[in-house]
């Protein structure tokens, strides 16, 4: 199994390269992860960033004191002219993750939202701004000029399987679908492709932007009567509970999507 994450909301801080998506993923899975808070470490403390905050820094980004160590070993280690994708694997490694975590590309991506209040970050507008400005639209600057990391690129050719995990399909996925070559590289793969969806986001919607490189998108169960709606836009829709709140949901989720992958591999076999 092999984990493409989103780099599109990296951002500096404190002069550090700070990438949230692939530090929630390499903390969950080195289980590390915070599940109160939803990102960072358990039981990390934040007295760097309240001694920044003294001495007069900006601090509306919530850093831990251990969750620091990563961001300095990350700038050192980019600073030594290693590639986001080799120093993902060096970290994660060291953490004994036994899949790989890959950026969806070694070049710079930003997700950038035209609002409001003006032209914001990904990190400003969903957390120094907790996502109130009305979002007129969204740009992936770099995006054209980007291309899939060389372990994404590989994962891509030896995917019997791909799953779009559930997450905000403009602000976590466009990002990595907007990188030249993958919308297309998903397109013609011939396994299952599946996209997960839950509740928040109108399923219909996401059918939309999935259409032509989807071939199944789960919908949570209360969204059970977008089914055939979502079959219209010609991607099949199956129906399960995908509001993860535990870890046995988590598990049973996964388990559920792998299962109807080996089944829509074994009706085209």
């Amino acid at each position: 199994m092999a984990i493409v994450v989103n780099t599109g909301d990296d951002e500096r801080f404190h002069g550090l390269h700070v990438s949230p998506d692939l530090d929630t993923m390499t903390y969950t899975l080195s289980g590390l992860y915070n599940p109160e808070t939803g990102w960072g470490i358990n039981g990390d403390s934040f007295e760097t960033l309240q001694m920044l905050n003294r001495l007069g820094a900006d601090t509306w980004f919530n850093l831990g004191s251990r969750d620091f160590a990563m961001h300095i070993r990350r700038t050192e280690l980019l600073a030594q002219g290693s590639s986001l994708s080799r120093v993902t694997a060096q970290l994660t490694a060291n953490l004994g993750i036994a899949h790989p975590i890959i950026p969806m590309s070694d070049q710079p991506v930003r997700t950038v939202l035209d609002t409001d209040d003006g032209t914001l970050s990904m990190q400003e507008y969903f957390v120094h701004r907790r996502a109130e400005p009305v979002v007129r639209s969204i740009e992936y600057v770099g995006a054209s000029d980007a291309e899939p990391s060389p372990d994404f690129a590989s994962a891509l050719d030896a995917a019997s399987t791909i799953i779009i995990c559930p997450s905000n399909p403009f602000l976590s996925v466009a990002p990595i679908l907007a990188v030249p070559g993958v919308r297309d590289a998903i397109a013609s793969h011939t396994g299952p492709r599946i996209a997960e969806l839950g509740s928040d986001v109108s399923a219909v919607g996401v059918a939309r932007e999935y259409r032509g490189f989807c071939d199944v998108l789960v919908l949570d169960s209360q969204d059970a009567n977008l089914a055939d709606a979502v079959s219209a836009e010609g991607i099949d829709a199956a129906v399960m509970p995908t509001i993860m709140q535990t870890d046995d949901d988590k598990v049973q989720l996964a388990e559920r999507v792998l299962a109807l992958a080996a089944d829509l591999e074994n009706r085209r076999s």
